[in-house]
């Protein structure tokens, strides 16, 4: 009898959101469509070379959207009160702000951009891609006359020598929350982020401080009003501390400049993003007990005791969540299934991580995207291992294994991130997939994990990477699969039998294989060796001839790639 009223209300809630906004704001639709959509305020920012106006189209490209299950982003709502729901709202226009921001970091204004497409389906493509690039298919461009991507995207200028930045940039130039930019002289200059987008964030931390003034759990209330101060200050660590110490809150937002994986130059930029969340209490319960075990996991990596001195933080938890709202960065492409943060390291080394499931997308991953995959390559004698438990459980270790290992390198160069450059996003993906499957090992032998077998795992790990590897090399964790499945297949893990063109897992090579695969991986980190990383990824960070069949097979059954989403209060129960 309650929901009738709840989706009245959440209705009228958007509308004086609507009202409310700036007058430089443009309303945007739930669904953010390009056809309704248009940017809050275009920031004058660089755009790739084309014509902007109306580029050429060869053909439909429906077979490019066919890449794509679409995927409807909702949750039940009856549990919260009524000012929980005013919330949702506020977060959701908060994020739209974080995906205009995302389009002039990646792109350039997205409204010119977009209209100039007269073909829908192609514009829809646009629009998922956030450019002219396809972020599955190593950011190749489908619109003809648009010049290769440059992989600084726009946080440096098109012009930039990597060479004579590296040995000249200051310390403000590298930094994660400034773009780099030429003065009227043309010299380099580090414009902050606060400065260069000041508007926008303004408006998004005037949301959050509305928010704030609503929320009933006093945690979400105090991380609310920091988060909003960081926005118009780049300074994070504050609101990061506050959203680690968040217990009891049933609503989550994820909001900022987070991730630095749009920056395939040197890996320095972060890029806006936003999650709007709500917490699944029953599945949360059932994580609770695994964070206590990172420090003896930590003690017992099968790594020489120096690249594991470091003790990780043990205020870390798990929780599963509902996802009702993608922006930005974690819209772009391939959608993230789970979410461990924050990123600094003085903050990780002091309380730890937190990991948050996306369950709903998870299921929808398995379900239209694994099982069929696993049909397709996977030998039919164990195809009964993957399950979603497993799937489940390999994505949420990935994120708790991200906590462990080596932060800053044995030998005084630094962080790991910056040693690392370019390659440290793919590498930690690496060592975040091969410890969260040493952490399954661990625990099923210990017997914390009671659902499945061990095989459930590992054949379900190896479909994994298949997924995984259609995401391109322009994605870390599609560059992280390639470097994991040729080990694996080199180390007699993975077999292939030609006739059948199936995989099986070899379940006593596979230990073995985590096993080294683990140690190089963090010793990589811990010296950071980037000349030896950079080595390895040329080498093996390549689809070779068996992969390629294997992945025109499943791309000619129709299998797509990953999810879009339907997604805004509109879809909300």
């Amino acid at each position: 009898m309650k929901k009738p009223m709840k989706s009245m209300f959440i209705v009228l809630t958007l509308l004086a959101l609507t009202a409310c906004q700036s007058d430089t704001q443009t309303e945007k639709a739930d669904s953010q469509t390009p056809e309704q959509s248009a940017p809050v305020q275009e920031q004058e920012a660089v755009a790739y070379q084309h014509d902007p106006v109306k580029p050429a189209v060869k053909k439909d490209h429906a077979e490019l959207l066919n890449k794509y299950a679409t995927f409807r982003l909702t949750s039940d709502l009856s549990h919260l009160s009524g000012e929980q729901q005013k919330i949702l709202a506020i977060l959701i226009e908060a994020a739209k702000i974080m995906d205009e921001l995302f389009w002039l970091q990646s792109y350039g204004p997205k409204q010119p951009f977009l209209v100039g497409i007269e073909n829908q389906r192609l514009r829809k493509f646009a629009e998922i891609n956030y450019g002219p690039w396809d972020r599955l298919d190593g950011d190749k461009a489908f619109i003809p006359g648009v010049k290769d991507k440059f992989i600084g995207a726009n946080f440096y200028p098109k012009d930039l020598d990597k060479a004579d930045f590296e040995a000249n940039a200051t310390a403000a130039m590298k930094g994660l929350y400034t773009m780099v930019e030429r003065d009227m002289e043309g010299n380099l200059v580090a414009v902050s982020y606060h400065e260069k987008f000041s508007e926008q964030l303004k408006a998004a931390a005037d949301l959050l401080i509305r928010a704030s003034e609503l929320a009933e759990d006093e945690g979400f209330k105090k991380y609310l009003k920091l988060r909003a101060a960081a926005l118009i200050s780049d300074d994070f660590k504050a609101s990061d501390l506050a959203w680690m110490d968040m217990k009891t809150n049933k609503i989550e937002v994820v909001i900022g400049p987070i991730e630095t994986y749009e920056d395939q130059l040197f890996g320095y930029k972060t890029a806006y993003e936003a999650y709007v969340l709500i917490k699944d209490l029953a599945w949360s319960e059932r994580l609770s007990k695994f964070a206590a075990f990172l420090p003896q996991l930590q003690a017992e990596l099968p790594v020489a005791d120096q690249f594991k001195q470091e003790t990780p933080g043990t205020d870390s938890d798990l929780n599963a969540y509902d996802a009702i709202y993608y922006a930005g960065h974690s819209n772009a492409g391939s959608k993230t299934i789970a979410i461990n943060l924050p990123n600094d390291e003085s903050v990780q080394l002091e309380k730890g991580t937190r990991r948050l499931q996306l369950k709903n997308v998870m299921q929808a991953k398995f379900e239209k995207i694994l099982v069929p995959i696993a049909e397709q390559l996977v030998t039919p004698e164990q195809r009964k291992h993957v399950t979603f438990n497993a799937f489940f459980a390999n994505t949420m270790f990935h994120e708790v294994a991200h906590g462990l290992g080596i932060k800053n390198t044995i030998n005084d160069s630094g962080p790991v991130r910056t040693a690392l450059k370019e390659l440290a996003s793919p590498i930690e993906e690496g060592k975040a997939d091969i410890l969260g499957l040493y952490m399954v090992e661990k625990l099923h032998q210990m017997g914390e994990l009671e659902e499945g077998e061990i095989m459930d795992y590992y054949t379900t790990f190896m479909a994994g990477i298949f997924r995984s590897v259609r995401f391109g090399s322009s994605s870390a964790h599609g560059v992280a699969n390639l470097l994991r499945f040729n080990y694996f297949a080199e180390q007699g893990a993975f077999s292939f039998d030609e006739s059948s063109g199936h995989y099986a897992v070899n379940a006593e090579k596979m230990s073995a294989a985590i096993a080294s695969l683990s140690e190089k991986i963090l010793t990589h980190q811990g010296m950071g060796d980037y000349a030896g990383v950079k080595a390895w990824f040329d080498e093996k960070g390549q689809i070779n001839d068996q992969l390629s069949r294997s992945l025109k097979k499943i791309n000619q059954a129709g299998i797509p790639v990953d999810v879009v989403f339907e997604q805004g209060l509109k879809y909300l129960k």
